[in-house]
């Protein structure tokens, strides 16, 4: 089969296409012919040694796709052969070679449907970005919870994967959604998905304006996608026991963090990490997700789709900032 090869942890620009021998689905596994196939940006720093996950080489990137089951291993239903189907949350991609390749072997417990009205482009780069979405809004009760309604929650980068799906699961939470974006054409498309504020990040009077707009009120659960300067004033804005959901640190290290900012108003901050979902844990993550935007009738939004023979073009347009998922189409 034809597949993106990592040679070294040099960056997504060294990926070569080659071919390798076919998987072939061992227990509890099946084969995927893979039609779509995701990036993600924990591809990009996987592939340059920035992520904790350190796969024998050469390796095979992509954690998220869609494809036809041409195969089954030991202990799997027949009948999910001939089946399309979508990757959920898995070792695919990152210990395990994925889906930047025209077959992949993948774990039955990680398979989900295509949820009905949902095209296959909207369902192959959905999964990941959605469960660090809900992990993110859920993660700060015991058992996950969403947030109550009417709470404010302010997302960073809210332009891309992540930054999308946590606007749109925030609006079927009954949330007040402020969304930050650098890009006026996007902050509008962030408002036709139902953000109810929109601010650029680089505005100097950010801080005053967006306090203005949720007043009395201030941020009870931010999604930070960001990181750098802008950190200290998400944190700024919190308010009473406010949280803040780290998710990426596209915009480098926070400078000067004074932890003393925490304090008085018991803030808290907290990682969040889509492999400590068990699979049990993600489907039923995944169902809610799925449930959710069926009652908003929201649906996941793609960016474009790349040819397969095109994916470093697909990384350069990943590293642009996105609105929305970037594809690969594997096969027809």
């Amino acid at each position: 089969m034809r597949a993106w090869l990592m040679d070294a942890y040099e960056g997504t620009e060294k990926l070569r296409l080659g071919e390798v021998q076919d998987p072939e689905p061992g227990p509890g596994q099946v084969l995927l012919r893979v039609r779509l196939a995701a990036l993600n940006p924990a591809d990009a720093f996987l592939a340059q040694a920035m992520y904790p996950a350190r796969p024998p080489l050469p390796h095979i990137l992509g954690r998220d796709g869609v494809g036809d089951v041409t195969a089954v291993g030991p202990g799997v239903d027949n009948a999910l052969l001939g089946r399309t189907v979508g990757v959920l949350r898995s070792s695919v991609g990152v210990e395990a070679w994925g889906t930047l390749a025209e077959k992949v072997v993948v774990p039955a417990v990680d398979l989900v449907p295509v949820p009905q009205a949902w095209s296959l482009e909207e369902m192959a780069g959905a999964p990941l970005v959605y469960l660090t979405a809900w992990q993110a809004l859920t993660q700060w009760a015991d058992p996950p919870t969403p947030p109550r309604a009417g709470s404010v929650l302010l997302v960073t980068g809210a332009s891309g994967g992540v930054g999308v799906a946590s606007v749109l699961l925030g609006k079927s939470m009954n949330l007040t959604a402020v969304a930050l974006s650098r890009s006026q054409e996007k902050g509008a498309k962030l408002k036709e998905l139902g953000a109810d504020f929109v601010f650029k990040p680089e505005d100097q009077n950010l801080r005053k304006a967006l306090m203005a707009a949720i007043a009395p009120k201030r941020v009870d659960l931010a999604v930070d996608n960001v990181g750098g300067a802008l950190f200290n004033d998400v944190v700024a804005m919190l308010g009473q026991n406010g949280c803040v959901s780290v998710v990426g640190r596209s915009g480098g290290v926070v400078p000067e963090f004074n932890t003393a900012t925490l304090l008085f108003r018991r803030n808290r901050i907290g990682g969040v990490a889509v492999g400590d979902y068990t699979p049990e844990a993600a489907q039923a993550a995944w169902k809610q997700i799925v449930d959710r935007l069926g009652a908003t009738g929201k649906r996941p939004v793609v960016d474009g789709v790349f040819r397969f023979q095109d994916v470093k073009a697909a990384f350069a347009r990943l590293a642009q900032g996105p609105m929305g998922k970037v594809l690969l189409r594997v096969a027809g």
